[in-house]
């Protein structure tokens, strides 16, 4: 072997071992037992109180009533790995569901996105959707605005009763992105200890609702959405706009 060929096979050895293979995990374990919120745990510890009493009193009360009512508090504070796209300027997905609306809309004034309509994707949140929520772009926290209200249906309508977390980040292309947690119909609680200031990563976990809710996307005018009508979005995963196709 010459001496070229030497050096270009070291090479490519050292360039193997630097950059080892992801071994992604498709076991079982995945889609059965997924991490938990840690907003769940007291739930699920009131969940398990409830089993054991249940159990106290009859076998039949603890089977049919107390471990659907654990697991379903597990499925639904369930916390599954997401790997989000990397390339910069997308606008992705912050919640699970179902693309539901897609229009323009006057954005809160809260939020200082200007008087102009821009375009809101919604995106409905069952029961049975992951409730975790992630950030759609990667930036700074620049408003916050809480509403409270009523719970009503938000799957096919727009309601200015409904409680709400308004949110505006400044992405790192300097683009400010707004979008809002609706709590729905059974909600009682929008959980976002987020505070001006604070840095998020694209697809990194900012809150969550509880049981059923609506998160709404303004995307900066002249971006297009890469979604549709009836689409099932994955938070930190879809995406919902690219901004380095941004129309001027």
């Amino acid at each position: 072997m010459t001496e070229k060929n030497q050096t270009q096979s070291t090479s490519t050895e050292t360039t193997t071992t630097e950059t080892p293979e992801k071994i992604v995990d498709t076991s079982w374990k995945r889609y059965l037992l997924p991490a938990i919120h840690p907003q769940g745990w007291p739930i699920l510890g009131v969940m398990a109180v409830i089993f054991t009493l249940l159990g106290l009193i009859t076998d039949d009360l603890t089977w049919y009533i107390g471990f659907p009512m654990l697991v379903f508090s597990y499925y639904f504070f369930r916390n599954p790995t997401r790997e989000t796209p990397q390339t910069p300027n997308l606008i992705i997905a912050p919640a699970d569901g179902i693309v539901s609306n897609i229009k323009y809309v006057v954005p809160p004034k809260e939020l200082s996105l200007g008087d102009e309509p821009l375009l809101r994707i919604s995106i409905f949140m069952s029961v049975f959707s992951v409730h975790v929520n992630r950030a759609p772009v990667s930036g700074t926290v620049d408003a916050l605005n809480y509403r409270p209200g009523k719970f009503v249906s938000v799957a096919d309508k727009d309601s200015e009763d409904n409680e709400r977390q308004e949110i505006c980040m400044v992405a790192d292309n300097g683009q400010r992105i707004g979008f809002i947690q609706i709590a729905g119909l059974v909600a009682r609680r929008i959980y976002c200890p987020l505070k001006v200031g604070d840095k998020l990563k694209a697809g990194e976990i900012f809150g969550m609702i509880r049981f059923g809710s609506r998160l709404d996307v303004f995307l900066p005018k002249g971006v297009e959405p890469k979604v549709l009508l009836g689409q099932v979005s994955v938070a930190g995963e879809t995406i919902l706009a690219d901004m380095n196709e941004l129309k001027k």
